[in-house]
């Protein structure tokens, strides 16, 4: 049974199984035809979804949502929706002015699209329940309040701390009490999704971030529940401070590298989860592209404490034939092996050219992102990059090149781009997944004008 395979080994028991945990939020509409809009907003189309993903990519775990801005919305920040991805926050209420909400304002059973998701919930648990591990997710308080504030909490965490703190405890009792909320819709994991860890210092996280995704996780389990701590980006200085804060399991995307990482995460005994590439592989590769990865990590990797899954969030266009591939890959390891030994790349070439940045007569600044309409971290690095715009107009131009894009994977090689987001101005990399504040870029830009 798949539920129990997937709750064994978060449990560190041994298996002679690998769970897979296709992370297909607003993909899963695709498969039914519906827009990532429609499957995040009405609950009928939302199940006929989530049933057909179980259907076709046959599961041992999967979340009810992928959305890490349902809490935002509900706590006054506005969302850009998007047809092919999750929303978008463009507002943050606490922007103007630093003060913590009222505790009056944490979510309950009735506010925004939670009697939605519950209900949803309810029934996908009683439809296929028993089969299957249901995870419900959350959002971070790192990113959470990131939401909130906006980049100028980046600043706060240095200048600051203290309230920087104190708002990130705020989020933690959001967190708790969207726990309650999912677990009593059923849910048996509770993942807590906080894509911009990847983007502080350890140092910082310890310092500001620890004890709140301690208390997250700890309050998981006292309820008799299962955690995940989801990150995204390149988090591999941060999966030993991760793992302090004692979840049962760690997911982690291509950034970082899974066998590295679960060296360090098998040290306190946690599970890992990841990594398909989202975009080279199960975006724009092929099934036997996605055979292969999922062979050579299984043959490179113990096959302990660990959970095969994609990277992150899948992206609404990956072809479900890729997905099922991959499933076989998984369920079928022996077998694949076969059909994939005369294997050849089919990686297509694609020319592009750079600007000639010794002759550039005003600073260009290039983000190279996953996508910032889908990546929290990429939006927050985007939104710090046109702060420029804001502080010196036409002086400078600000552009993106997104993952997501067959082009821009294509410039992003040929930079030698190593992490997302990154930040390079006039060529020259300047921030490697880590957000700048707004004095460190306008005074790196300034030494470009």
């Amino acid at each position: 049974m798949g539920k129990d395979l997937v709750l064994k080994i978060l449990r560190h028991e041994k298996t002679n199984e690998i769970p897979w945990v296709p992370f297909a939020g607003v993909h899963a509409g695709l498969l039914k035809g519906y827009s990532a809009i429609e499957v995040l907003q009405d609950a009928d189309k939302l199940y006929e979804s989530l049933l057909e993903v179980n259907k076709l990519y046959t599961p041992d775990g999967m979340p009810i949502m992928f959305d890490l801005q349902i809490e935002a919305e509900i706590l006054g920040c506005e969302l850009r929706w998007s047809k092919d991805s999750p929303p978008s926050v463009v507002s943050h209420p606490l922007a103007s002015e630093k003060k913590i909400p009222c505790l009056c304002k944490i979510p309950d059973e009735n506010s925004g699209r939670i009697p939605m998701i519950t209900d949803v919930m309810k029934r996908v648990k009683k439809e296929i329940g028993d089969e299957v591990a249901l995870y419900g997710l959350i959002c971070g308080p790192l990113t959470l309040a990131s939401h909130l504030r906006g980049s100028g909490l980046f600043m706060d965490m240095i200048r600051d701390p203290e309230f920087a703190k104190d708002l990130f405890e705020f989020c933690a009792k959001v967190n708790i009490a969207m726990t309650d909320i999912y677990l009593d819709a059923g849910m048996d994991i509770i993942a807590v999704v906080d894509p911009l860890v990847s983007q502080v210092s350890p140092k910082h996280f310890e310092e500001l971030l620890s004890e709140s995704f301690t208390a997250i996780f700890d309050y998981i389990r006292i309820n008799d529940a299962t955690s995940c701590f989801f990150v995204c980006g390149n988090a591999t200085s941060q999966i030993d401070v991760m793992c302090k804060t004692n979840p049962d399991g760690i997911s982690v995307d291509e950034n970082v590298n899974l066998i590295d990482a679960k060296a360090v995460t098998d040290k306190y005994n946690i599970t890992i989860g990841g990594n398909i590439p989202l975009t080279t592989t199960m975006l724009f590769g092929n099934q036997q592209d996605n055979m292969k990865y999922v062979v050579d990590l299984l043959d490179n990797i113990s096959h302990d404490n660990l959970i095969i899954s994609p990277g992150c969030d899948m992206p609404y266009n990956i072809p479900p034939e890729n997905t099922i591939a991959v499933t076989q890959a998984i369920k079928e390891t022996d077998s694949v092996r076969k059909m994939i030994e005369n294997y050849e790349s089919t990686e297509t070439d694609i020319d592009i050219e750079l600007p000639e940045y010794d002759k550039l007569t005003k600073p260009l600044v290039e983000v190279f992102t996953l996508d910032s309409t889908m990546c929290a971290a990429c939006t927050y690095m985007l939104k710090a990059a046109m702060d420029a715009k804001d502080e010196f107009g036409d002086d400078v131009d600000v552009v993106e090149y997104k993952y997501t894009v067959k082009e821009d994977i294509a410039r992003i090689k040929k930079m030698g781009v190593e992490k997302l987001p990154s930040l390079y101005i006039n060529g020259d990399l300047k921030w490697s997944s880590i957000i700048p504040s707004r004095i460190e870029y306008f005074n790196a830009l300034k030494e470009y004008m």
